[in-house]
């Protein structure tokens, strides 16, 4: 079958046409991305080494987003002692690690178990384009989904439902 009528490249058309009505820009450049890649022929190549290291890739150009502040001088070290004197400071400070523990259990989760991002990806689908969501991403997605479904395996096994 042609790489134009395969169902991976039907499903990566499906998610562009997602991405455009839900006018989501993440979703439509790395669709494309993806796509181009496939044109190209080079995906085989390619593709097994993005899903193997892309999380980590992605955690990496976070890091550097959420650091370049620092970097450019804009957030110094008066904004860190004048941070610590407003308590919605420290709720934020509290927020800041939760999100970034939960998306660490994402991590394992999308490392362990890939066809959840399947599902995270619908989610996030349904949530930009019908409730006018904002798109997160899968780490943090998958590292809610690894705490629920943590929760439910012990509500299942403490419930005689088995486990």
């Amino acid at each position: 079958m042609s790489a134009l009528f395969n169902q991976a490249f039907l499903f990566l058309l499906l998610l562009l046409a997602i991405g455009v009505i839900a006018k989501n820009s993440s979703l439509i450049i790395a669709v494309s991305f993806l796509i181009i890649l496939k044109l190209a022929g080079v995906d085989e190549k390619i593709f097994h080494m993005i899903q193997a290291k892309g999380v980590n890739w992605g955690v990496t150009v976070i890091t550097i987003a959420v650091l370049a502040p620092i970097a450019s001088g804009y957030i110094g070290f008066k904004d860190l002692s004048g941070a610590i004197k407003s308590p919605y400071a420290w709720i934020a400070l509290a927020s800041g690690i939760a999100v970034a523990l939960i998306a660490k259990y994402g991590v394992t989760l999308l490392t362990e178990d890939p066809h959840i991002t399947t599902a995270l990806v619908l989610g996030t689908i349904i949530a930009v384009s019908l409730f006018k969501g904002v798109a997160v991403g899968p780490l943090i997605g998958a590292g809610i989904a690894y705490l629920a479904m943590k929760v439910f395996e012990l509500m299942k096994s403490g419930s005689g439902m088995g486990g």
